[in-house]
Parts: structure tokens; sequence; C-alpha cells
């Protein structure tokens, strides 16, 4: 009887560990349920790339890989979502591991960022320049006939640039068929990210009213009433009125 593989719940990858012959490891960038991620550089070129490493209990028959190739590249023509390369493999303690390779996002995880500002938290007026580009992602997902499913602030990258932000979008998530609660799910995620970006409960009180008007108190039925589609909460940010 074949002996079972040991169940593998971290790479743990060391700084300079090469993935195969092709892909050489600088940084441990995060790390799920599904596996970790990577930054690596290409050995021969010096190009910096992202590598997702599944578990393989995650992974049976490369299904999540699959899975995150096709969606990726289903969507490739959204701006805030990684751009998908190709995918590898390598050994790990005698099992063939398989990984994602997809671009290198410059920037840093929203929370990081957020922790650096004034009060750790934007000017409502900043905020809004940062959510607009993540919105503008949404809608182009939708129009697509894809969703995220799980958009928070540890799945955000942001970058400053010029008067507004680079946002990239990461680890998309695969409940089934897209229905109208998972384009829910995505814009009640969207603005929580926002009102998290302005100080969470802690300074809500205090924000214009048309900042309130925009997170409806993160009420689920009154956000699913005023914006019923990613589309229609673009169209209020880009034309909103200012006292």
């Amino acid at each position: 009887m074949a002996q079972r593989a040991p169940r593998i719940d971290t790479f743990s990858l060391e700084v300079g560990r090469q993935l195969g012959s092709k892909y050489e490891v600088r940084e441990l960038l995060g790390a799920g349920w599904e596996g970790e991620v990577y930054h690596v550089v290409e050995v021969d070129t010096g190009i910096e790339r992202t590598a997702k490493l599944f578990f393989p209990e995650r992974n049976p028959h490369n299904a999540a890989v699959t899975f995150y190739a096709k969606k990726l590249e289903r969507v490739r023509e959204c701006p805030v979502v990684i751009q998908y390369h190709t995918r590898d493999t390598f050994r790990f303690h005698g099992q063939r591991i398989t990984f994602l390779v997809s671009e290198y996002a410059r920037g840093e995880l929203l929370p990081v960022y957020i922790a650096r500002q004034k009060g750790k938290r934007l000017h409502p007026f900043e905020a809004l320049h940062l959510i607009h580009p993540l919105i503008v992602g949404l809608v182009e997902i939708h129009r697509l006939g894809e969703y995220h499913g799980d958009v928070h602030d540890e799945n955000v990258i942001v970058r400053r640039v010029g008067l507004g932000f680079q946002v990239k979008l990461v680890d998309f998530f695969e409940w089934g068929r897209r229905t109208r609660a998972h384009i829910q799910d995505d814009i009640c995620s969207a603005i929580r990210v926002f009102y998290n970006t302005l100080g969470g409960a802690k300074h809500y009180r205090n924000l214009p009213p048309e900042i309130k008007g925009i997170c409806c108190g993160l009420r689920r039925s009154l956000i699913a009433r005023k914006f019923p589609t990613a589309g229609h909460l673009l169209r209020h940010i880009e034309t909103l009125p200012w006292r």
C-alpha cells in the first residue's frame, strides 16, 4: 500500500531558494488558506514576478490552479486585475508543487499604506480618489460576467501615482456561477474598504454627509437599493456634488 504524502501547511521558502530552474525567491508577500504568495525574479532575465504556490490538499488535480488561470485570463483587460503569465512546478519535500506566475504589482497592501498616514486614515476626498479605480475595476469585472468574491483591505494593493492611486485586486474567490448576491457582495465589500480607509466606526460620526451617503452605515439593504450595480456606485462617485 502506497504511503500517503505528508500534509503541507506552509512552505516558508528562504530568500534565494529556486523554484525549478526559472525563478528565485525574493520575499514572502502573503499566506492564506490556499497557499502562499512570493515575490520572485526570473533567473535568466531578472524580471520581477509573483508566484502563488498552492498547498496540494487545496489544489486536487490542479483544480484551483486551473480555475485561477482561466478566470484571470477572462478578465485580463481589467486594469485592477493582476496579469497572469504562466504556471510551473517545483519539488518540495518529495512532492511536485504547482504554482502560478503573474505580474509583480508594485505598491503595498492597503492596511500598511493606511497605517502610515496621519491619524491612520485618509481625508474623505483622498479616500474617494483611492476607491475610484477599485470601483472602475469592479464595473469591468461584472461586465465580463465575473465577480471577485473576496474584496477586502488585505486583498487590495495600492500605489500612489501622481494625483491618484494605482490599485490592484488579488485573490479571486469562486462560489460557483455568478448571481445577484455575488454582485452585491462585491459592492458592499468595496464600500466597507472605503469606510475603513476613512477610519472606520471611530470617525464615521464626523464624516461629511456626502461620504455617509456612500457608506450607508454599511447597511446592506440600503446599499443594495441605492447602488444595485457597481455602475450606479461609480456614477454616484463621479458626479458627487460637494457643498
